[in-house]
């Protein structure tokens, strides 16, 4: 079965996606605002849910018509065959958005986006109350500008939660949003790898598992593993040939944290995403930060100051990041990402370069900098 595949992402990682889309190999990819379209087959769906660093999500694309009112929303629902994804016991709830469209209380769409589905599925098995039981086959719906998309999740939890996090501190960095700035940094192993404000240990997580080449799904589970339609043989094939494809080695990668606590689930976090080996860990404080070397990166999330300290603190210590730049090696890279407006005046520099980014919901600014 060909299938079209919607990758929902952060805003401003559209073409990191895109890049990851293409090098799995998908065919006839599509970069637009918060997502990556392409096409595939069914085996491409457990490669695109286990290999994908910066996409949110992996949905099964159904179909796209035209919904102005609530009669063309509940046929061009029933037009879609259901039972070709939904088995006769299978869960198939409902979510989505509607925006800019006469459609716009979703709610409302839920219920008729619903009763059109149970309806044929119901007609298809012959039953009048389908059972819900079996596994989950989210649907999701998007109507913008009174067309209607239907989407079957394949994902379940966003891919962004890899199965390494249960536990994290407060300001908690997506991991998408982390392993993009470790891609955008053009980290790639062989270079010395810090992280001063290391939190939770996201980002030199991230980095170690770039490093080696570990596809990030590997230690979760997906939704989709659990549908009948979908030969479970294309699950244990694309985790064999994401695990052929790392490598072996020793990386120099760093992280470091003010707070005992989060060094503590740094560790703990490390271990549960199998790199505990790869990056290191230590309480330190900024003021004390050093490195050497010709070549390295500094990737780093900073206390925002409206989330973990009060504003004036938080700008003393990019104050201090400043200084501390200054000891930093040449030709050393430095990405910084923060949603503090002034971040560039406290830290007393321009950036180089500037990309805006979402952490979740939280507008940020990418700064690039480079001695």
């Amino acid at each position: 079965m060909n299938l079209t595949y919607t990758i929902p992402c952060l805003f401003g990682l559209e073409g990191l996606v895109g890049d990851e889309v293409r090098r799995l190999g998908l065919s006839d990819v599509r970069v637009e605002n918060g997502r990556v379209l392409c096409c595939g087959s069914e085996a491409d769906l457990p490669r695109l849910n286990l290999n994908l660093r910066c996409g949110e999500r992996v949905l099964v694309t159904l179909a796209t018509f035209p919904a102005r009112s609530f009669e063309a929303l509940f046929q061009g629902t029933a037009a879609v065959p259901w039972e070709d994804f939904v088995p006769r016991d299978g869960q198939f709830p409902v979510k989505g958005h509607a925006l800019d469209s006469l459609l716009h209380s979703v709610p409302d769409c839920q219920k008729i986006i619903k009763k059109a589905a149970a309806e044929r599925l119901g007609r298809v098995y012959g039953l009048n109350r389908l059972p819900e039981t079996g596994a989950k086959h989210q649907i999701q719906f998007s109507i913008m500008k009174d067309m209607c998309t239907l989407y079957l999740d394949t994902s379940g939890p966003g891919l962004h939660k890899r199965g390494y996090r249960a536990v994290g501190v407060e300001a908690p960095l997506r991991e998408t949003l982390a392993a993009a700035m470790v891609i955008l940094s053009r980290y790639r192993g062989k270079d010395p790898f810090r992280d001063p404000f290391c939190g939770s240990g996201t980002i030199a997580i991230e980095a170690a598992l770039i490093a080696r080449n570990r596809a990030p799904g590997l230690e979760r589970t997906f939704d989709a593993q659990r549908w009948a339609w979908l030969d479970s043989r294309y699950w244990v094939d694309a985790a064999d040939e994401a695990m052929d494809g790392e490598f072996d080695g020793h990386y120099d990668i760093w992280g470091g944290d003010v707070d005992p606590r989060a060094i503590r689930i740094a560790r703990e976090n490390a271990v549960k995403a199998g790199v505990e080996e790869l990056v290191h860990f230590d309480v330190a404080d900024v003021k004390k930060f050093q490195c050497s070397g010709e070549f390295g990166q500094i990737v780093t999330n900073p206390p925002y100051g409206e989330r973990l300290l009060e504003k004036e603190e938080a700008e003393a210590l990019y104050h201090v990041f400043g200084e501390v730049y200054h000891r930093v090696p040449p030709r050393w890279r430095v990405l910084v990402i923060t949603s503090h407006p002034e971040f560039e005046r406290f830290f007393g520099r321009r950036a180089e370069k500037k990309r805006k980014l979402y952490n979740g919901m939280i507008k940020c600014e990418l700064f690039q900098f480079s001695r």
